[in-house]
């Protein structure tokens, strides 16, 4: 419903487990690590809890687009079942054919040891993932490690990811799994995202969904993480019921009062609940689970980065259609910020990655660390250091070049690599350091009533873009000029306060063309 009023592409906060939307907090990278770490070992257990809310599953779907093509996987939604309908939902994932009515353990085992056989055989690896496993009985948890008895001579045939409340942990425990438990070569409990992360939180689903604005200030920060108490989905009901009380009220972002409103929509006895986030969570999901589920298909991803062209850079050295499995050794941060450097015409010297912003700065440059995702690096329109993670969880550093169409070109340490995006993304958690170029004597933020040579570079640069004639290229920052601002941050999509931050300054030079591109600008984009 307020999609169109705040120009998203879709609804920004849906609780369903759409991997595009999945902000990677210390917590998050490390589940998903923990969960990569587990399916390189051979059989046994892979164990990630958490509270309701805090983003297993959504973690997991990413997990899925990043584990090797050769994996087939399994997946149980319904553990409420017996041993029998465990083992025929398993054949049904799977694709494995049983005869009709069979309730037979031992038949269903052996059709799945055969399975497992023929794609061992293959080169492929068999992975069963169950979600909700604080409900498997006792009798389900036996049959399934069972399960993991099948091997041959080297290896077991068959790697089980639970994913479950952290009553699953006190399950575990039991002394009657204690075998079970003796088979988790990897385990893992997701927390609530820390308070310093939901502004990032925030922006980056924004930010995916086709926006780059503050439709959420930080003055609401402080009162919306007291609310959800930092679990994402009360997090994601909050916000959308916030959005849609902003746009009734004709706001252009939400404040504090409609944020209360929106508690007090959502968790009924706002301000003064004494119940657990868990009543929170089912009553929030009754209300809206429909509505956000639908609204997050009602519009499909725009397309809108079609570059006329991309940044030329060296020669090809070799192609390929995917990333390397494992990080290569030139993979290091040094080698792409040598690289990057290069292509600000600028010289790095390799002292460590905390080192690179002071050697920016000592050449006229700045650096900008995100954390939004390809959305957000593709309307900045510069290269930009990405940290990538292998098949195995370990991470490295490339830099991305240039996007045309659906391809990308990077850069691992000497090495030129051209990729599919959706490639690269599944590898890419969203996090990038980029360089940008300030005008002489610039600080932090430039803003109405300012005065001096600041003020005649801004108003110069906002002639040449939006194509007016300046007779009186003054050197005070007056309303005209703000007006001007405002315009151009609408036409960027950003946040439309008339300041004029490092942001806005970043989208100056990319229209101005001033320092290396990813991409050419569109036509018709004013």
């Amino acid at each position: 419903m307020y999609e169109e009023y705040f120009a998203l592409r879709e609804a920004p906060f849906s609780i369903a487990p759409d991997p595009r939307y999945l902000y990677m907090s210390e917590g998050h990278q490390e589940a998903l690590a923990h969960l990569l770490y587990g399916i390189s070992n051979d059989g046994g257990f892979v164990l990630l809890t958490g509270e309701v809310g805090t983003g297993k599953t959504t973690v997991c779907r990413r997990f899925l687009q990043q584990s090797p093509e050769d994996t087939n996987v399994a997946f149980i939604l319904n553990p409420r079942m017996t041993v029998e309908e465990l083992l025929a939902n398993v054949c049904d994932e799977l694709g494995i054919r049983y005869p009709a009515g069979n309730s037979s353990v031992k038949v269903f085992v052996d059709l799945i040891n055969e399975y497992l056989l023929e794609a061992h055989a293959r080169g492929q690896r068999t992975v069963v993932i169950v979600e909700e496993a604080q409900n498997l009985g006792f009798d389900v948890l036996e049959q399934l490690r069972l399960l993991t008895n099948l091997e041959t001579d080297r290896r077991k045939l068959l790697q089980i990811i639970m994913l479950g409340q952290p009553e699953l942990r006190d399950m575990l425990a039991r002394p009657e799994l204690r075998q079970l438990a003796q088979r988790i070569t990897a385990r893992y409990h997701l927390g609530p995202i820390k308070k310093d992360d939901l502004p990032l939180y925030i922006s980056y689903r924004l930010d995916v969904a086709g926006v780059k604005g503050r439709l959420f200030p930080y003055s609401v920060m402080g009162k919306l993480y007291r609310i959800s108490g930092g679990i994402p989905r009360l997090i994601n009901v909050l916000c959308d019921r916030a959005l849609l009380g902003a746009y009734v009220k004709g706001l252009e972002c939400v404040d504090g009062d409609t944020l209360d409103a929106a508690a007090r929509e959502v968790l009924g006895d706002y301000p003064s609940r004494k119940v657990s986030h868990s009543v929170f969570f089912w009553s929030a999901g009754i209300l809206l689970a429909i509505g956000l589920f639908v609204s997050a298909f009602l519009y499909s991803r725009s397309s809108a980065i079609r570059p006329e062209r991309s940044l030329e850079v060296k020669p090809i050295v070799s192609v390929a259609g995917q990333l390397p499995d494992h990080a290569p050794p030139a993979g290091g941060a040094d080698e792409a910020y040598n690289v990057l450097f290069k292509q600000w015409g600028a010289y790095y010297k390799p002292e460590g990655l905390n080192k690179a912003c002071a050697q920016a700065a000592s050449q006229g440059l700045r650096c900008m660390k995100r954390h939004d995702g390809l959305w957000g690096l593709a309307r900045l329109n510069v290269p930009a250091v990405l940290k990538l993670f292998d098949s195995t969880g370990r991470e490295y550093f490339a830099v991305l070049l240039s996007l045309k169409g659906s391809s990308a070109t990077i850069s691992v340490g000497s090495q030129m690599l051209q990729t599919g995006i959706d490639v690269m993304t599944m590898r890419w958690p969203g996090e990038y350091t980029i360089l940008w170029r300030p005008p002489a004597g610039f600080k932090s933020v430039l803003r109405r009533n300012d005065k001096g040579e600041l003020v005649v570079w801004l108003k110069k640069r906002m002639a040449v873009i939006q194509g007016h004639s300046d007779t009186e290229v003054g050197s005070i920052f007056d309303e005209a000029l703000v007006s001007r601002v405002k315009e151009f941050q609408r036409v960027e999509r950003l946040f439309p306060d008339g300041d004029v931050g490092p942001e806005t300054i970043i989208h100056i030079n990319t229209r101005y063309a001033d320092g290396p591109r990813l991409l050419s600008l569109e036509k018709g984009r004013n």
